[in-house]
């Protein structure tokens, strides 16, 4: 239960730079790619807590996460919950952080398709909560 109590808050984070980039992606690809990106993020640190991987207690001894531990973990989170396409998806993450934030090279229309991988990482972690409730009750 401590993992899941850890995981609380980047989950809080994920959901809002999940809208927050969302309603940007019309207006403002750049900002939009940087605000999906660390939605992604925020979900991958949340469930690499619940379910307790490895890389969650990596990046707690370091007192941070890297880019290896982030991507570590999506492949831990996907074999340990049988979700192949995860990587993938953190991978749509990644595009958006480095094409899309760091070299702004991703327009509107290619940010709202990716999104829907941000919003699928994010779902995975807010599943995996609410079962933690019904579990708990």
């Amino acid at each position: 239960m401590e993992g899941y109590r850890l995981s609380e808050g980047h989950l809080d984070l994920a959901l809002k730079y999940l809208e927050e980039g969302e309603s940007l992606a019309d207006k403002d690809p750049i900002q939009a790619s940087e605000k999906l990106y660390k939605a992604a993020e925020e979900a991958v640190k949340a469930l690499a807590l619940a379910l307790n991987i490895d890389e969650a207690r990596k990046a707690l001894e370091q007192g941070r996460w890297t880019s290896t531990l982030l991507f570590n973990a999506t492949d831990a989170i996907a074999m340990k919950l049988g979700i192949n396409e995860l990587p993938l998806w953190w991978r749509a993450a990644w595009v958006l952080h480095v094409e899309g934030f760091h070299k702004a090279k991703l327009n509107s229309e290619r940010v709202k398709k990716d999104s829907k991988y941000i919003e699928a990482i994010v779902n995975l972690a807010k599943s995996l909560r609410e079962e933690a409730y019904k579990t708990v009750r």
